[in-house]
């Protein structure tokens, strides 16, 4: 194994863990600075109010993207397997 191939190695695993991870991460973003503009509107600091929301939105997130995620994981996982002759080597 040469050092190019780890890092070749390394960043498709990372860019598939960004991938995966986005778009729960983005829909908690969102929710969390409505939830932030709201609270600043209408002067309640309610801490519950801003995990609540952000669950709620991440678990609907996972919800309607898990295909797509199971997709690129699926994808992911095949093509080490496949190469997997090539890593002993």
């Amino acid at each position: 194994m040469t050092p190019e191939f780890l890092v070749g190695f390394a960043q498709e695993a990372i860019k598939t863990t960004i991938l995966t991870a986005a778009p729960m991460l983005g829909l908690g973003l969102i929710v969390g600075l409505a939830v932030s503009i709201f609270q600043s509107v209408t002067s309640i600091q309610e801490m519950t109010l801003t995990f609540v929301p952000k669950i709620l939105a991440v678990l609907l997130g996972l919800l309607f993207f898990l295909p797509w995620i199971l997709d690129k994981l699926m994808t992911y996982t095949k093509t080490i397997i496949e190469q997997l002759p090539m890593y002993i080597r």
